[in-house]
C-alpha cells in the first residue's frame, strides 16, 4: 500500500481546476496523487454562454477538454458521483469507489427550473448550454414583441450576467435595425439590480440598462409561468420570449451526504473547511457569509480564489507545515455593454468591516481583458 496522500476533487470548474493545478505545481507525483472527477469532460468559462447567444461564438470554440489534465499528471475520471462518505473518506461513482486523504468538493450549483411551475414549458433557461443556440435563433428571427428576462431565485451564478445578457441582446437587435419594435423587460426579486454589489454600484447598473431603454422591474417575485405570461406574487406581465435565470440549488448528493440542508449550500468560513477533517468545499456549492447577511457571490473568480486557498492548506499539511491560508475575498466580474466596451465590478469582501465594490469605466481595454481572462484560464489549467 503506497503512502502517497491522495487528493480527490469533485468537479472540474474554476474551483476544482485552480486547486488541482496549484497542488500539482508545488508537489510532484511522488508527493501527492491528484484525481479530479466530473460527469462532463469539458470546462467552459461561463460568460462565453452570452457570446453563443449573440452568435459571436460556438459551443465547440468555447470549451477546453478535461482530458488534457492527464498531461499534468492529474488523473481525470469522467463519471457521476453517487455518494460521499466524509467520515470513512471515500466517494462512490457509478463505476467505482475511490478513497481519499483530502477531498475538495467543487461541484457547483445546479439549475432547478422545475421549481417554477410552467417555466420549462413556456420559457428558455438563460444558463443552460443546451438551449443557447435555440435562444440565438429566436432572437435572430425576432422583429417585434416583448422579451422578458427574469431572475427567478437568489442567489444565482455570476450576478451581473443577466444584465449583461440584456445589453448584448439590445445590441443584437440594434444591429438588425429592429430594436425599436422590441421591448426588453428585466424582472428581479431583489429591490435593487445587484444586492451583492451594494446600492451605489446597483444604481450605476440600473443607469446602464436604462440608458439602452431596458426596463428594470424590482421586487418581482415569480410564482409561475403561463403561456406568454409571468405570474408574480403581486402582479402579472406578458412576454413573447422569456429568458429565465432559474433557482439554483446544491447537487442532490450534497443533501444526501449531510453536507448541507435543502435547498441551501455547504456553509464554510474563509478556510473553506467542512465539519469533516480534511474535507473542503469551494465555489458555487458553498455559502460563505460576510457582514450584514451578505455572502460571497457565486462567480468563477471567487471559486478560483477559494480553490487556491484550499490547495495551499493541503500542501502545508502534506509538508507538515503550520501555515494556513484564508480566502482573501477579492475578485471582479466583467460587464459587457453591447457597445464593444466592458466595465469591471471590483469586489473586496473582507478588507474593511464591510464588503466594498466599485464599478470601473466601460472601455474597450476591459473588453480585451475579458477575452484574455478566458484564454488565460483555458491555457493555464488545461
Amino acid at each position: 500500500m503506497s503512502n502517497i496522500p491522495h487528493v480527490v476533487i469533485l468537479g472540474g470548474g474554476f474551483g476544482g481546476l485552480s486547486a488541482a493545478n496549484e497542488i500539482r505545481k508545488s508537489l510532484s507525483t511522488s508527493e501527492v496523487k491528484i484525481t479530479l472527477i466530473d460527469k462532463k469532460d469539458w470546462f467552459m468559462v461561463g460568460f462565453a454562454k452570452l457570446w453563443i447567444i449573440n452568435g459571436t461564438r460556438t459551443f465547440e470554440n468555447s470549451v477546453g477538454s478535461l482530458n488534457e489534465l492527464q498531461k499534468k499528471e492529474i488523473n481525470f475520471i469522467k463519471d457521476e458521483i453517487i455518494s460521499i462518505n466524509s467520515e470513512k473518506k471515500y466517494v462512490e461513482t457509478k463505476s467505482e469507489s475511490i478513497s481519499f486523504d483530502f477531498l475538495i468538493i467543487s461541484m457547483g450549483a445546479v439549475l432547478a427550473p422545475q421549481k417554477i411551475p410552467g417555466l420549462e414549458e413556456n420559457g428558455f433557461n438563460l444558463y443552460d448550454h443546451n438551449q443557447l443556440s435555440q435562444i440565438h435563433e429566436k432572437l435572430d428571427n425576432m422583429t417585434s414583441g416583448k422579451i422578458a428576462i427574469s431572475i427567478m431565485g437568489m442567489p444565482y451564478k455570476c450576478p451581473p450576467a443577466p444584465f449583461e445578457a440584456s445589453l448584448l441582446i439590445d445590441a443584437m437587435l440594434r444591429k438588425r435595425g429592429v430594436r425599436d419594435s422590441v421591448q426588453i423587460d428585466f424582472y428581479s426579486p431583489a429591490p435593487i439590480t445587484l444586492p451583492a454589489a451594494g446600492p451605489e454600484v446597483s444604481k450605476q447598473i440600473l443607469d446602464l440598462v436604462n440608458s439602452e431603454k431596458i426596463i428594470f422591474h424590482n421586487s418581482s417575485k415569480i410564482k409561475s409561468v403561463e403561456s406568454n405570461k409571468l405570474i408574480f406574487e403581486n402582479s402579472e406581465a406578458d412576454f413573447d420570449l422569456l429568458l429565465a435565470v432559474p433557482p439554483h440549488i446544491a447537487p442532490k448528493i450534497i443533501y444526501d451526504s449531510g453536507l448541507a440542508k435543502e435547498p441551501g449550500f455547504i456553509l464554510i468560513d474563509r478556510d473553506c473547511k467542512t465539519p469533516f477533517e480534511n474535507v473542503f468545499a469551494v465555489g458555487d456549492v458553498t455559502s460563505l457569509t460576510v457582514a450584514e447577511n451578505m455572502a460571497v457571490p457565486k462567480a468563477g473568480i471567487f471559486a478560483e480564489g477559494e480553490g487556491i486557498t484550499v490547495a495551499k492548506n493541503i500542501i502545508s499539511k502534506i509538508q507538515s507545515k503550520e501555515e494556513s491560508a484564508l480566502f482573501d475575498g477579492k475578485g471582479g466580474c466583467f460587464i459587457e455593454s453591447g457597445r464593444d466596451t466592458a466595465s469591471v465590478i471590483e469586489v473586496d469582501m473582507f478588507t474593511n468591516d464591510k464588503p466594498s465594490t466599485n464599478l470601473t469605466e466601460s472601455t474597450s481595454d476591459n473588453l480585451s481583458k475579458k477575452i484574455e481572462f478566458e484564454k488565460e484560464r483555458l491555457s493555464k489549467w488545461l
